[in-house]
């Protein structure tokens, strides 16, 4: 089952706490604290297979999340960084963020790609000792790791696209002027799967073609077959419109190398501005006007015209060759460049994020998830522990905002259930 489009859930690991520790050790009457520091969670990278051709597996897995961080310890021991968690995915594998469409990564190349950055581990109470404050009972909490959801797409690395109606020889095409063998029948959609196929010129030289499922009219809008697959042409450096000028099936070759055009452009102006090749096939089968009239047609149009036979490789040779000729002119395959974060995302992606509301009987109510992680390493029995957390508090803000909506000493705070009164 080929499948080129999925959509998956990433998570990368928290960091490790911070340790609140003291040094214990016999005939040392107080030791000084000693909590380590947290380790770092495990990134989300992506790697090339190129022993995938299809993202069937996120079809089945959808969710992929990598281990945290290690705490930190007593004696200063620093926790265990995570193992970074490897996503393999098959090359021309495009990642986008779902919710925006922004391009996150093109996995075309060999190199790795980290997607999502694990956290930092915390600080432990050994970093916060200071001549005057000699025995921190505070630690900082691991970072969070980054979360994302993804939508995965494949597009085709190739240099050649062929496209063209259902049963105008593609196929054929494609299996005699390379090593691929795709099946091949008298019927509509023979071709369920975009097949490659490596053309070789000569020693050194060759291009890569695809043979993309037929399309028809409609094919941009979600009719038939074809739309699932345009998108396997967008990388292709040059197209070849492969037309049946025998006009066997009672089509017109002009109406047919119009609509497909037509398609093409409905699905992106960039794809319809591509260059072109035409190749009138099946001219075995058709008369001197019928060829006539197509090449007239074409070349008025100034696309470069080449009569074949894909059954009896009659015109491939030069087609071949116009082709390979062609593509020396043409920049690279497309790749597309990572985009930056919107405004919006970095607004919502904000670890400092906090929503505070006044309920009925007047107590200031604060929403903010990432606060209950660094609450929970404070000792509120301990006078600096406080401190340490009243100066998270002032530092993202939250403070500010209470005063800005007019608290006054005395009045009733909830944090994650918790109630205690407002002092300046």
């Amino acid at each position: 089952m080929f499948v080129d489009k999925a959509k998956i859930l990433i998570k990368a690991g928290n960091g490790g706490n911070g340790a609140v520790s003291f040094h214990r050790e016999k005939y040392v009457a107080a030791g000084g604290p000693d909590g380590g520091d947290g380790g770092r969670g495990g990134d989300i990278i992506f790697q090339v297979d190129d022993n995938l051709s299809t993202l069937i597996d996120f079809r089945y897995k959808r969710k992929y999340v990598a281990p945290n961080g290690q705490d930190g310890s007593s004696k200063n021991c620093t926790g265990k960084s995570a193992e970074p968690l490897i996503v393999k995915v098959p090359r021309g594998t495009l990642v986008r963020d779902a919710n925006s469409g922004r391009v996150v990564a093109d996995l075309s190349g060999e190199e790795p790609v980290v997607i999502a950055k694990g956290g930092n581990g915390g600080k432990g109470n050994a970093r916060f000792a200071t001549p005057t404050r000699q025995i921190p009972r505070f630690a900082k909490p691991g970072f969070e790791g980054e979360s994302m959801e993804l939508t995965l797409e494949l597009k085709l690395l190739a240099d050649v696209g062929l496209v063209g109606f259902p049963n105008v020889g593609k196929s054929t095409l494609i299996s005699v002027v390379s090593a691929a063998k795709p099946k091949i029948a008298n019927y509509h959609f023979t071709t369920l799967t975009p097949v490659l196929g490596v053309v070789k010129i000569e020693e050194g030289k060759s291009f890569v073609m695809a043979d993309i499922p037929g399309l028809i009219e409609g094919a941009s809008d979600g009719v038939g077959l074809g739309h699932e697959f345009l998108r396997h042409v967008e990388r292709c450096r040059l197209i070849v419109h492969v037309v049946d000028v025998s006009g066997v099936e009672g089509r017109d070759p002009i109406e047919d190398f119009e609509i497909i055009n037509r398609e093409l452009a409905n699905f992106s102006e960039e794809l319809a501005e591509r260059p072109q090749i035409v190749a009138a096939n099946k001219s075995d089968m058709a008369n001197p006007e019928q060829i006539t009239a197509f090449r007239s047609y074409i070349e008025n149009l100034g696309y470069p015209f080449f009569e074949i036979s894909a059954a009896t490789t009659a015109g491939t040779k030069d087609l071949i060759a116009a082709v390979s000729h062609k593509l020396e002119e043409l920049p690279p395959i497309k790749r597309y460049e990572p985009e930056p974060l919107s405004a919006e995302e970095l607004e919502s992606n904000d670890r400092r994020k906090f929503d505070i509301t006044v309920d009925e009987e007047g107590v200031y109510v604060i929403d903010a998830p990432w606060l209950e992680q660094a609450l929970s390493t404070v000792d509120m029995d301990d006078y600096e522990s406080l401190q340490y957390f009243q100066r998270v508090m002032r530092s993202s803000g939250i403070i500010d905002k209470l005063e800005e909506m007019g608290i006054q000493e005395g009045d009733t705070v909830e944090l994650f259930g918790f109630q205690f009164d407002f002092i300046n």
